[in-house]
């Protein structure tokens, strides 16, 4: 056997082998739930695959001890004794049934007061720049919402409402959220760096009736004024109200009559809106019914409109407690950061963090600024970690293979103490970068390859402080989460080990509520019911190790890769690319192309090129036998060509679907959603040419 095949062989049975277990389960929050169980039922469950077995088996009675466990404020709690309790175990997934129907309680109230222990001068929310710390105490974060609240109240913001947020990732962002929320209104956010006309793809179908937003905004170092964009965001908005305007880069003054606001609308700077309420109002949360719509998300629309997805409070906040509290050991104190922008679900995400009592850190800002004294930013977040005590940081899996690439080693810079997980998501985490993190950051860090999504405003695959990490692999399928693995027929592979679609078989709290506009029913039905009927058909491309139970990301199954019939998902290729190539290759995109003359599908390879590097023939022959050799001879792309730049949404994940139908001589009208849409041509003359 040569050199490369036994490293190989040991990188293979490495692979195997897990790279963190929890030193004290005993003492997690999660074993304490799982106890709880054991008593109250009279059950024994040893460890997290009974815990989850019995979760999905068990759904209403699962999502009540949630309730209980995590602490769900309410002014009436949901009745143990009636029936149904939680939801109707025989209701079908769609149309969505109702959840704690009963119950009345407020989403706001439940982040500001959580129902754990808070010192109110303790600091809720650190609000951090490239250059700059903000630290808000509980007390003070009610205050501000407290006023906020009542200038909204005052101009006649009331339950129901939409408000808009055209804004960064900072405390005000928040302030805003919260206080609409309180009052029973529906909250929205698109980050500022959005084309004005992706912007109104998404404003104009929900006509929010006030608008906050910054007045520029900062990013690497450099100010962004915004005044042009929202003043032609209002003019298209018929129904806005009034806009209102953060002094967020306070050296960037604004006129306001410089703005343009059309006849008949209001505009205040934010000093003057909070003067509008009553300043003796005591803060106050309206109480509304389990499933009143507090948020408003967008589907990324890559290949036409998005979608308006309503998510309401108890699956979102009850969700989310469950995720932080149980599966995350998020412990009142505990400092939580996720890299995100405020139009993200991971915003959302993040902020709900408050109710388990944890500081949230919010971060505006490029996450390689500020440069160290050698010119280099790469340990810009170390350094946030390790300055603010952060114990739970969160990021997207390109940021980590980034610091791979450099082979950026944390840990012989800083000490990281508070340091307990590493969360990532937003695409697939190649196994190569586990075993990175853990070179990287050190070996008793939790490392949460996380998945889910904007439709369930949380997660489908979690951490485990019961479970080890595997490389390759997300930890668990979320508890109360009916995830299986079923193939293009509709059978359940999920214990086989093969590759399918993602599914989900048993309603959960965090469906949507609802689509926006008209045809929202519809397009609900549509977009998730209508593959597999009566079943959540999440459109990922998944597998379940049979041995480990861990989730194996693949791709997305809309753009799964079906060369003579063997289905296999873009992310295969990507780690093999990320593992070998990482000096050459900066990124790739993997599609499948078929035209109306072609008897198969042909699997085209494009690379981008690491800086200072040049494509060659002799590359991609290198990288199809290294696919052939990790992979198989299926896998291996026919062509493999050089492109200079990856389509990607506003959220940073690859755009390979607009790609594919380019390829396949579709006529796409690519959305707003590709941030960086101008690319799209180089694929067109591509596919004309090939």
């Amino acid at each position: 056997m040569s050199d490369s095949d036994l490293q190989q062989k040991a990188l293979s049975v490495a692979d195997h082998l897990p790279l963190w277990e929890h030193p004290a389960p005993e003492s997690t929050r999660i074993h304490l739930f799982k106890e709880s169980i054991n008593r109250k039922f009279d059950v024994k469950l040893n460890d997290y695959k009974d815990l989850y077995r019995w979760s999905v088996g068990n759904p209403a009675r699962f999502w009540e001890e949630v309730w209980i466990f995590t602490g769900i404020r309410a002014s009436i709690p949901f009745q143990e004794t009636s029936i149904p309790r939680a939801f109707d175990e025989r209701a079908p997934m769609f149309p969505r049934p109702a959840f704690f129907q009963g119950a009345r309680l407020n989403f706001a109230e439940n982040l500001l007061f959580p129902t754990c222990a808070v010192d109110e001068d303790s600091p809720a929310v650190i609000s951090a720049t490239e250059v700059s710390r903000e630290y808000v105490s509980w007390k003070e974060l009610r205050e501000r919402v407290r006023q906020c609240a009542a200038s909204m109240r005052a101009i006649g913001i009331s339950k129901g409402d939409r408000v808009a947020g055209f804004l960064a990732n900072h405390t005000n962002t928040l302030t805003a959220m919260l206080s609409a929320t309180s009052l029973g209104a529906l909250w929205t956010g698109v980050s500022p760096d959005t084309g004005v006309h992706a912007v109104l793809e998404r404003l104009v179908q929900i006509e929010p009736k006030l608008l906050f937003a910054d007045n520029a905004v900062v990013y690497n170092s450099k100010i962004h004024d915004t005044n042009e964009k929202v003043c032609q965001i209002v003019r298209k908005l018929p129904g806005l109200e009034g806009v209102v305007i953060f002094d967020t880069v306070s050296h960037h003054r604004v006129n306001l009559s410089d703005l343009d606001i059309p006849d008949g609308r209001r505009a205040w700077t934010y000093s003057d809106f909070v003067g509008l309420g009553d300043t003796k109002r005591k803060l106050e949360f309206a109480q509304l019914e389990p499933d009143h719509p507090v948020y408003i998300l967008y589907s990324s629309g890559t290949t036409g409109k998005p979608k308006c997805i309503v998510h309401g409070a108890i699956g979102t906040l009850i969700q989310h407690k469950k995720e932080h509290d149980i599966h995350c050991d998020i412990r009142p104190g505990d400092r939580l950061f996720y890299f995100t922008t405020c139009t993200w679900m991971m915003w959302h995400w993040l902020v709900s963090g408050l109710a388990v009592g944890a500081t949230i850190i919010l971060y505006d800002g490029s996450p390689f600024k500020p440069l160290d004294e050698e010119g280099k930013g790469e340990l810009a977040m170390p350094r946030l970690i390790d300055a603010l005590g952060i114990t739970h940081f969160g990021t997207s899996a390109k940021y980590l293979s980034i610091l791979e690439q450099k082979e950026i080693m944390p840990r012989l810079k800083l000490p990281m103490s508070k340091l307990r997980a590493i969360y990532s998501t937003g695409s697939v985490l190649a196994p190569s970068t586990f075993q990175y993190v853990y070179r990287a950051f050190g070996p008793n860090i939790n490392l949460g390859s996380i998945t889910g999504g904007t439709d369930i405003i949380s997660l489908f695959g979690a951490p485990s402080q019961l479970s080890p990490v595997y490389a390759g692999e997300i930890q668990v399928r979320g508890l109360g989460m009916a995830v299986k693995v079923w193939d293009y027929e509709g059978k359940d592979v999920t214990d086989t080990g093969e590759p399918g679609d993602l599914v989900c078989v048993k309603p959960f709290p965090c469906q949507p509520v609802g689509f926006w506009g008209a045809d929202g029913e519809a397009t609900y039905k549509k977009s998730y019911f209508e593959r597999f009927p009566g079943v959540w058909h999440h459109g990922d491309f998944v597998k379940v190790n049979p041995k480990t139970e861990g989730l194996v990301m693949l791709g997305r199954s809309d753009g799964i890769l079906k060369p003579a019939g063997v289905r296999f998902g873009s992310a295969e290729i990507y780690n093999v690319l990320l593992q070998h190539f990482p000096e050459e290759v900066a990124d790739a995109l993997c599609i499948g192309r078929r035209r109306q003359t072609d008897s198969d599908e042909t699997v085209i390879l494009f690379v981008k090129m690491a800086d200072g590097c040049q494509f060659s023939h002799e590359l991609a022959k290198n990288i199809q036998a290294k696919i052939r050799t990790e992979l198989s001879a299926r896998h291996v792309p026919s062509v493999v060509d050089e492109c200079h730049e990856i389509p990607v949404t506003t959220n940073g994940k690859k755009v390979e679907v607009a790609v594919k139908q380019i390829l396949c001589g579709m006529n796409v009208k690519t959305s707003a959603s590709v941030a960086n849409s101008e690319c799209l041509d180089f694929y067109r003359e591509w596919a004309e040419s090939h």
